[in-house]
């Protein structure tokens, strides 16, 4: 089975797609005319504006719930897999992913404020199903993303985030802090008792945000996203301030090998930009049709708002989060490098695997005794948020399969679904977590890019109405039917 698991993702994540995700966010940046340049200001400002109501959250909440799923593991191990497997030149591709992935975010986000609906309960929903269904015409489309979403978002991808969590639990705590991990615990090995008690830890206080519904979901991911986020970033840059003399020799070592010009890694360019862009969006999810689930929930008088609200999502994804990731690995020198051939390039972690353990290794050398419990401490907040917004992705999903409502018994098993997942993917192995997560991303990417590709045009025509609008020095509200475009019900007579 695992083999048939691993031969899947490399059909689904085979060089194509990953042409695919890079040619969309280059498409997109010049249709938009690179608005994640020009409208960095807007962005900042939108961010911080809008209120929330009865049948929606804020821009602000919709903005901590869409981060809550884009900031996760692919943040912390997901760039040391990009670094060993594509060395430091892979994070290069990485920032090139994030800056034309803005643009990407903005088309999808726009999207799904424009086909949004409300649900029988009276909220807000949308997200890739609801807009190829009414933008392509193709309901088959939109249910086999919609089921896809669900596999993928409630089985698939839980797993990966609470497998790091356990994983770097037992990285803080082998120094001794939690007793032995040898021998039997409870009839099983003790490793693998440890990190059943951790899934069970963690599928619970899960269980408590997700039976509250979205507006506990949504002031979950207002509170804790800014914190643990903002907390991270200033962490790693401690770390380059006290290894200031290694900075540039750090983004030397970046841009040089991104190109195929560095010594040690000029023959892994190709490893550079496939993994580099692969890890990318992982990280940031442009393109993939996740943010505009939390996307469609905001409320908002011009659906571009929101559009430029996901898209700042993404600088602060990739530029800060992903970067300071980055930094705490190169700037420390802790990290290790596979060529092409399996043979060891960089090899300061010997007994080390790619994860959380390369930025716990950085901090702990620089401040002996933090790296461990702060990074582990980081990637709990990080992938368990995340795992709540997966959660939303797929009840959202799973509202559209049962025609806009949400049956309880239906919303139960989801819910108990994934929390038995979280539980399995603690003890599993971190490969087979990370297969399983690459194939429901992988997925759900290939299904959204080639429908927003196809069903651009609505959002481009809205950006060109939200800036007109903003020339006249108005606060723009959105028309429909004054733009031609159709099927966008929600909003009819809201102009």
């Amino acid at each position: 089975m695992e083999a048939l698991f691993v031969w899947l993702n490399g059909v689904i994540w085979s060089k194509a797609l990953i042409a695919l995700c890079l040619g969309a966010g280059l498409w997109f940046s010049f249709r938009t005319r690179f608005m994640q340049v020009r409208g960095l200001v807007e962005m900042t400002r939108l961010t911080f504006s809008g209120q929330s109501s009865e049948a929606g959250v804020s821009s602000f909440q919709a903005l901590a719930l869409s981060m809550a799923g884009r900031i996760g593991i692919g943040n912390i191990a997901g760039v040391a897999t990009a670094i060993y497997y594509g060395g430091p030149g892979a994070i290069f591709w990485m920032w090139v992913m994030g800056f034309l992935g803005a643009s990407t975010s903005y088309i999808e986000s726009t999207l799904a404020q424009i086909y949004k609906e409300k649900d029988a309960e009276g909220r807000y929903r949308g997200g890739p199903a609801y807009y190829i269904e009414k933008a392509m015409g193709l309901k088959w489309y939109a249910l086999a993303f919609a089921f896809a979403t669900l596999v993928a978002a409630g089985l698939l991808m839980p797993g990966v985030q609470a497998n790091a969590i356990a994983d770097s639990i037992v990285n803080a705590c082998r120094g001794g802090l939690c007793g032995s991990l040898e021998g039997q615990w409870l009839g099983m090995p003790a490793l693998t008792a440890f990190k059943l008690g951790i899934g069970l830890a963690v599928s619970a206080l899960l269980a408590v945000i997700i039976f509250g519904g979205v507006r506990r979901i949504a002031t979950f991911a207002e509170v804790v996203v800014p914190f643990m986020a903002v907390g991270y970033i200033l962490m790693a840059i401690v770390v380059m301030v006290v290894n200031y003399d290694f900075v540039p020799e750090m983004f030397r070592i970046i841009f040089s090998s991104a190109f195929g010009m560095h010594a040690g890694f000029g023959a892994m360019l190709g490893l550079a930009v496939e993994w580099g862009v692969k890890r990318g969006i992982y990280a940031n999810e442009a393109g993939q049709g996740t943010g505009p689930h939390a996307a469609a929930a905001a409320e908002v008088s011009h659906p571009a708002k929101q559009g430029y609200v996901q898209a700042f999502a993404i600088y602060f994804d990739t530029m800060l989060i992903c970067t300071s990731t980055a930094f705490l690995i190169l700037a420390t020198g802790m990290y290790n490098v596979a060529g092409p051939d399996g043979t060891m390039l960089q090899h300061a972690l010997p007994g080390v695997e790619p994860g959380s353990g390369f930025p716990q290794h950085g901090i702990e050398s620089v401040l002996p005794g933090w790296g461990a419990g702060f990074v582990a401490m980081a990637l709990f907040f990080f992938a368990f948020t995340t795992i709540m917004a997966y959660y939303y992705m797929a009840e959202t999903n799973l509202t559209y399969l049962n025609n806009h409502r949400a049956r309880p018994r239906r919303v139960l098993l989801l819910r108990l679904g994934i929390i038995g997942m979280v539980v399995f993917g603690a003890v599993r192995t971190a490969e087979m977590a990370w297969t399983l997560g690459d194939i429901g991303v992988g997925l759900m990417a290939w299904l959204n890019i080639v429908a927003i590709l196809i069903v651009q045009k609505p959002a481009l025509l809205a950006l060109r109405d939200y800036e007109r609008q903003k020339k006249l020095g108005l606060d723009p509200v959105f028309d429909p039917d004054a733009l031609g475009i159709r099927n966008a019900g929600f909003w009819k007579g809201r102009g």
